[in-house]
């Protein structure tokens, strides 16, 4: 990767997953993206600081009960986090490195499929840190998991 690939902030400014198609929130080519499958999220919803998405959740995320394992719930978190932060201004460049300080989550009710809804807003900004709060959501609006992020830019 040269210097110009690279960008200031070390972060390849040209990444596929950086050019979803409408609708999508991260395109194929993420590691932890592609893992969860993010390029079959549903963006239902973006403006500056705030995210809600459809998320289906793949089989192989889900315990013996069908349920999404607790263990992968933190992932999705980071990553809807990092996204919420660049809400309604992904498209600028460059963008930062950032740098999660801190993740708190609260377990409701179980995650279950086929899919789920996640709200995600940036709550409070103070210097170089972000808080995001992160809610999963079924169908019917009833509050799963909530989740509490605090995000670091990395000069």
């Amino acid at each position: 990767m040269t210097k110009k690939d690279a960008g200031e902030a070390g972060i390849v400014q040209d990444a596929p997953w950086r050019h979803p198609e409408p609708g999508q929130l991260i395109g194929p080519g993420h590691m932890a993206g592609d893992f969860l499958d993010a390029p079959q999220w549903r963006l239902l919803e973006e403006r500056s600081g705030f995210l809600r998405l459809e998320i289906p959740m793949p089989q192989r995320l889900c315990n013996p009960r069908g349920q999404l394992f607790g263990g992968f719930t933190p992932t999705y978190v980071d990553l809807i986090a990092l996204f919420t932060f660049r809400a309604g201004r992904r498209r600028e460049g460059p963008w930062h490195w950032l740098s999660t300080v801190s993740m708190r989550l609260d377990y409701y009710e179980p995650v279950l499929g086929p899919t789920f809804l996640v709200e995600s807003e940036v709550r409070h900004r103070r210097g170089r840190n972000v808080w995001v709060q992160t809610r999963f959501l079924d169908a019917h609006g009833t509050p799963l998991v909530d989740a509490s992020t605090v995000l670091r830019e990395v000069a």
